[in-house]
């Protein structure tokens, strides 16, 4: 008997309870690393519907080409419907014919339609029902905490993130690391002034004038929906760091990672959504080298966002808030390799408001599902982390 069937047979048996609360014995080294990437990325350009004409038709810029072993730029085929963007080569493509990682397609938070950064965020946090008082003392991630015994928890977050919020006393250490920009405002007088007396002085004063109200125009949201999350370098940087962590002294884990709001000109195999996408797939990679090969095979890593984005690109070359994700699931001893959860084909009336993609998974039931899968968690203790939940089960471990 393999690991993972041996992780099964013990999670079907009753669980032992000290102190009054769960414990399962089986699974008491296991990890969990929630990877929350603030600003919602454009999952249609990450996990590619390749069979999808419509998809080509609705982003005549953005969209990635087709599987082709000749194109260095073409989509990565994971099966005869779905692909990785080509950034992902040589990161955590190799784990998909590991088996490694999984991807949920149409998943995300079925009853939040705000397509508010804030609103959406809190809500998946929260992990409480939406249109009822919100309890902002109580987030989903401590309440699991409650429910385990040998639980060491930690958020590498700047402040206390609310799905860490509780009873409990939970460290968080800050790991922002944000690149400075290419030219700062320093080097930009010395540019100005270098040529002041020239032809060029007041093209170049324009220029820097130009490229600081884009920026600030541009930024001021992305800014604000980051809610002070490390950047995708800053994650790169610091994954192997929190791999350490993980792997010595942690099993319970929080991360997000900002910079994801790509309204103007995402860029499509190339461009600003790639470089960032670049960014944690390295940082991803990195964690699960440095968590060493038994750590990987007992941790889980989650990878969500709080909606998707706009199936069709708009006028900036961008895309705007939308509704449904793709959530990754990664792991040294998942069972990974399979586009999972309920699908449907993507054509135009498949759209949500026929602008985005549907949640068909809802995140509570996927959350609650592999909590119980992972911890041998019996119905009560569902109940309290996720009230009037069924979980959904995709057999992930």
């Amino acid at each position: 008997m393999n690991r993972r069937d041996l992780i099964k047979a013990f999670a079907a048996m009753a669980p032992m309870t000290v102190a009054g609360r769960v414990w399962a014995a089986p699974v008491t080294d296991a990890r969990l690393l929630v990877v929350f990437l603030r600003g919602a990325y454009d999952a249609a350009n990450v996990v590619i519907p390749i069979s999808s004409d419509f998809y080509r038709a609705s982003r005549p810029t953005l969209a990635i080409a087709k599987p082709d072993v000749g194109n260095p730029n073409a989509a990565l085929a994971l099966d005869a419907d779905w692909g990785l963007h080509p950034i992902l080569r040589d990161t955590l493509y190799p784990m998909w014919g590991k088996r490694e990682i999984a991807f949920i397609p149409f998943a995300g938070t079925a009853d939040d339609l705000s397509r508010s950064h804030f609103e959406t965020q809190d809500t998946i946090e929260l992990g409480q029902a939406v249109g009822h008082s919100r309890d902002y003392r109580s987030g989903f991630m401590s309440r699991l905490a409650t429910e385990l015994t040998r639980v060491k928890p930690i958020a590498f977050t700047d402040q206390l993130p609310l799905t860490f919020r509780g009873k409990a006393q939970i460290p968080n250490i800050g790991i922002n690391g944000v690149g400075k920009p290419g030219i700062d405002d320093r080097q930009a007088r010395l540019i100005k002034n270098m040529y002041e007396h020239s032809d060029l002085s007041s093209s170049v004063s324009e220029g820097f004038r130009v490229r600081d109200d884009v920026y600030r125009a541009v930024s001021e949201e992305m800014t604000a929906a980051n809610r002070g999350a490390v950047s995708p370098r800053g994650f790169e940087l610091s994954a192997r760091r929190i791999g350490r962590l993980m792997r010595e002294q942690f099993n319970l884990g929080f991360v997000d990672v900002g910079g994801w709001d790509t309204h103007v000109n995402q860029g499509a195999a190339n461009g600003y959504l790639a470089d960032r996408l670049g960014e944690l797939g390295r940082a991803l990679a990195g964690f699960s080298e440095e968590i060493g090969p038994a750590g990987w095979r007992d941790t889980v890593v989650v990878v969500i966002s709080e909606f998707g984005r706009t199936f069709r690109e708009n006028g900036d070359h961008g895309t705007d808030h939308g509704h449904g994700s793709v959530y990754w699931v990664l792991g040294g001893g998942i069972n990974g390799g399979r586009i999972l959860g309920e699908q449907i084909k993507v054509e135009q009336p498949k759209l949500f408001q026929n602008r985005d993609y549907p949640v068909l998974t809802d995140y509570r039931s996927f959350f609650c599902g592999l909590f119980q899968r992972m911890y041998g968690l019996e119905k009560p203790s569902l109940e309290r982390i996720f009230a009037s939940v069924q979980p959904t089960d995709l057999g992930l471990v």
